[in-house]
């Protein structure tokens, strides 16, 4: 133990003679003082509560899983809101996230570990039954190699871990001889063939029954990957080699980090998003810690914590060094450019760097885990769930939400490490969450939009593989679980090996001797478990002491430009310039811009090109502000075209058996009540005579004080909702005339005009596509009465619209045409196409210099004297951020979608050029689906 150093645990630089289950166990023992440091001087939940709220988790698994076997098995997924499974190819492509099907029963294969943590032996006795007699690793399908690994060849390891020690403990399993882990095998060596490269990065995808290249495996092509698909191989791979003894497997994952290691930017020691398979040439050059890297990092962590090689720990120090000096902006983490780090390459961050705390505590550096992990809790309380962007001002960038388990991952590890019983409060709001508004009859259905609380038919196997494991085990005490789980590491996809691989089958000349390790000060990395003693001097209320600035960093945020601000005031110096305030004409101006880096050409059609090139600045805080500054333009820019645009809208089933749990995202109108200004409307539906509404209603007495239902064509739309209102109609929806249209596979838009005056409607009308329209049909057709609530955001799915309607149980509810639940939403496209690309932002790629970036931006006379940025908070002297007006508010918070794919048919004048350093920041903007997101 005195050779770990004390309780340094894991952080340290444990010589490899020591034995790991000492490390295991000293890592254990930090946590367990941790968490009695905490509880002496809090107030904890009560062991009746925390049973209480794990119960609830595992009723929440019984009904996500349970519905998964009984709709979706064998598909890989459950279509939570239609009650069917998820077939790759029976189902409109989804593009890269389909890569993680591959025919092979996913979601049982994710979830076998989570059964033995929730202490369901006899039904993960029954699943392993189910997989061997099931599943098929033979198809003809191309599959995404970092999908394949964590969730399949990562559960199948898993299952087999929990497999063999329930074995020993003489009660399951009992006729159980390494099944699982033959097929873990099998899987193995059918990924195999993608490493052929002469990097010995992996291709990203491959065919599972044809391998690579052949013309029948459709798929050999590819030239680039994400850092973390070639960077997330090696636990997986390293324990596949240690249970069999099969050494080919660990080294090919070894050599792919190896060659990722000797990529890294020397002077910053960090890794861009994505890299060339055979050239190793960085072809997206911004680095931060969520999408595309996250589990690469995390991979070097646990690699030294299951294998004991100390080169994965020095490679880790290495670069969480670079992350703390230049990405962590307390309480952010802000991307930045590897060849220029003090420049950050976006003003938003990704829902994936939720894990990063939970890494953090690892590492034993709680302070930073504590402020981000707050700070993501405090976005959470604003929007329900986590977007999966967001910027640094806290507003939606993009609104999705799958379900994602890194937040509530990174919430069981700062419980393990502090015990603080904040962090139980913590999940007992995300268990509320989920269940007030992902919750659906045949499942969990993910947020289409956080805003709006619509839904998406997806129900994604990493959420019954972590979320309801790290629910679980945040709330279980040591008795509730049947092993001990300190003896096992989590995989990125929360799968469990056993420590003691470490010292099995072990293959010495592995180590990379060829790599030079930047020399670090140690201080940086003296614990990791932590120290608690040093970490926590007499203090219990340490946690709170962090968190207590941040309580309102969401709601009262300045800009972080303003507080730059604020500084300057107070140092004397003059604040930078900003771009609300910039004037082409004033000569000051000029030369601060001058100072900056950046210069102004007038150009010949009467706008002014701005410029920058960070090495012409006058010093690196100037580049710095030149940066902003040219940010803050493309951003206002943005705004600009914003001001036309209305966000989508939602339709809300609120009548017996649904009561809110149903949300359709509908179209806007661009004229009639708005609803983002006006009270909601709700009223029962009933469809008018003519269907198509174009004339004269012939039953005024159905449709007088109800919502029409109209057909979409054979008019204007204006023309439909002056003829429903003057029937009496209090609202309008428009279905569309397109049998099978969805907006699951086309855009939404809104409804123009006729080209008059269209002041006189004055009742909502929404759109809605066939799909999402027949529901409502169907209620119709199968309740008779049906209920709707028209409005901007979801109304919240509680009693409150339960005890309207009349009372019924949650069962029958869930027994009621279940099949026929959907929703979907998409982002709001034009009307009009031609005008929608003139409209759109024009931007093109260039590969960034590591001498030279220029940065370059274009406006007309006309926007540099408009002022785009009224809804944004004021700055006083005293560097407090003034309340904003709450219409200003409400009109911000509904145009926080910030989707380039966004484009409307009011014409106003783009930007024609933008900064280069941000050329491949944009392009992965419009490409996000192919990240890890």
């Amino acid at each position: 133990m005195s050779e770990a150093g004390g309780c340094r645990g894991c952080g340290s630089l444990v010589p490899q003679r020591t034995p790991w289950s000492l490390v295991a166990a000293t890592t254990a023992l930090c946590l367990v003082s941790a968490t009695s440091v905490w509880t002496a001087g809090a107030d904890p939940m009560s062991r009746e509560e925390k049973q209480k709220l794990g119960n609830q988790v595992l009723e929440m698994f019984d009904h996500a899983y349970g519905n998964y076997m009984e709709h979706a098995y064998p598909a890989d997924e459950l279509m939570p809101l239609t009650c069917r499974g998820r077939v790759r190819g029976q189902e409109p492509s989804r593009g890269d996230v389909d890569d993680a099907l591959g025919k092979f029963s996913l979601t049982l294969i994710d979830s076998l570990d989570t059964l033995v943590v929730l202490n369901k032996t006899k039904e993960f006795e029954d699943a392993v039954r189910k997989v061997l007699r099931d599943v098929n690793l033979d198809n003809d399908v191309v599959v995404s190699v970092f999908e394949t690994n964590i969730r399949v060849l990562g559960g199948l390891l898993g299952g087999h871990s929990l497999a063999i020690m329930l074995k020993e403990k003489g009660e399951h399993m009992q006729w159980y001889n390494d099944e699982l882990l033959q097929m873990a095998k099998q899987l193995g060596y059918k990924l195999l063939p993608a490493f052929n490269t002469t990097s010995g990065l992996p291709y990203p995808r491959i065919n599972l029954k044809f391998g690579m290249r052949k013309p029948e495996a459709r798929t050999g092509t590819e030239t680039d990957t994400c850092t973390a698909c070639a960077g997330t191989l090696i636990l997986e791979f390293a324990a596949l080699s240690r249970f069999t003894g099969a050494t080919v497997f660990e080294e090919y994952a070894r050599k792919a980090l190896d060659f990722l290691w000797e990529k890294r930017q020397r002077s910053s020691n960090l890794v861009g998003v994505t890299i060339n398979i055979h050239t190793g040439d960085w072809v997206r050059k911004d680095s931060g810690v969520g999408a595309g890297i996250d589990s690469y990092y995390e991979y070097l962590l646990k690699a030294y914590v299951l294998l004991g090689d100390d080169s994965f720990l020095e490679r880790f120090n290495t670069h969480y060094d670079a992350i703390m000096r230049y990405i962590s902006q307390p309480p952010l983490l802000l991307d930045v450019h590897i060849h220029k780090p003090m420049l950050n390459a976006r003003t938003w961050m990704d829902a994936l760097l939720a894990f990063f705390p939970g890494l953090q505590v690892l590492k034993g550096d709680i302070r930073p885990a504590i402020e981000t992990h707050e700070m993501l809790y405090q976005v959470i309380k604003k929007h329900n769930f986590l977007p999966e962007a967001f910027t640094t001002d806290f507003r939606v960038h993009w609104a999705q939400h799958p379900l994602r388990p890194e937040f509530a991952e990174s919430t069981y590890f700062l419980y393990k490490a502090t015990g603080d019983p904040y962090y139980l409060e913590v999940g007992k709001t995300l268990i509320e969450n989920l269940n007030k508004y992902a919750r659906v009859p045949c499942g969990f259905a993910a947020m289409k939009d956080v805003r709006t609380g619509s839904h998406e038919d997806r129900m994604d196997s990493f959420f019954l593989a972590e979320m309801f494991k790290y629910l679980y085990l945040l709330f279980a005490d040591k008795e509730d679980i049947i092993f001990d789980i300190e003896d096992y590491i989590f995989t990125t996809e929360a799968h469990l090996l056993p420590l003691w691989l470490s010292t099995t089958n072990q293959n010495t000349s592995k180590k990379n001797t060829t790599s030079e390790y930047t020399e670090l000060d140690d201080s940086n990395f003296d614990w990791t478990c932590p120290n608690t003693q040093i970490l926590f001097p007499n203090d219990p209320l340490y946690a709170q002491s962090i968190r207590e600035p941040l309580k309102n960093v969401v709601d009262k945020s300045c800009p972080r430009g303003i507080i730059r601000v604020e500084e300057s005031f107070r140092s004397g110096a003059k604040p930078p310039l900003r771009a609300r305030d910039f004037m082409a004409t004033n000569p000051e101006h000029l030369e601060i811009l001058k100072k900056m880096g950046v210069s102004l050409i007038h150009l010949k059609d009467g706008r002014v090109q701005l410029v920058q090139h960070a090495i012409q600045a006058a010093s690196s805080i100037d580049a710095e502000d030149g940066l902003r500054f040219m940010q803050e333009m493309i951003e206002l820019s943005s705004q600009q075209q914003k001001e036309q645009q209305l966000p989508p809208r939602a339709v809300q089933i609120v009548s017996h058996p649904f009561f809110g749990r149903v949300v359709l995202t509908a179209g806007p109108a661009q004229f009639g009540l708005d609803l983002s200004k006006h009270k909601e409307t709700r009223g029962f539906v009933a469809s008018s005579k003519p269907y198509n509404g174009c004339s004269e209603l012939t039953n005024p007495e159905a449709v007088m004080g109800k919502i029409a239902l109209i057909q979409r064509g054979q008019c204007m739309f204006a023309e439909k909702a002056r003829n429903i209102q003057n029937a009496g109609a209090i609202g309008g929806i428009v279905i569309d005339d397109n049998e099978g249209s969805s907006s699951d596979t086309a855009p939404l838009f809104q409804m123009a005009g006729d080209g008059k005056d269209t002041d006189d409607i004055k009742i909502p009308m929404l759109f809605l596509f066939s799909k999402e329209g027949s529901i409502i049909l169907d209620a119709i057709r199968d309740y008779e009465e049906v209920e709707v609530l028209l409005s901007d955001k979801a109304k919240d799915r509680d009693s409150e619209i339960e005890n309207e309607d009349q009372p019924s149980s949650e069962n029958d509810s869930q027994n009621q045409s279940a099949e026929q639940i959907t929703s979907s939403s998409q982002e709001v496209d034009s009307v009009d196409q031609e005008s929608s690309e003139e409209s759109s932002l024009n931007t093109h790629s260039e590969s960034l210099s590591p001498a030279d970036t220029d940065s370059a931006a274009s406006i007309s006379p006309s926007e540099q004297t408009s002022n785009p940025t009224e809804n944004l908070g004021t700055t006083n002297l005293d560097g407090e951020c003034t309340d904003l007006d709450n219409q200003l508010q409400e009109q911000s918070e509904t145009e926080e979608d910030s989707n380039p794919n966004v484009s409307w048919g009011k014409k106003v004048q783009p930007i024609d050029s933008i900064l280069a350093d941000w050329n491949e920041d944009i392009e992965a903007f419009e490409m996000m689906e192919k990240d890890e997101l």
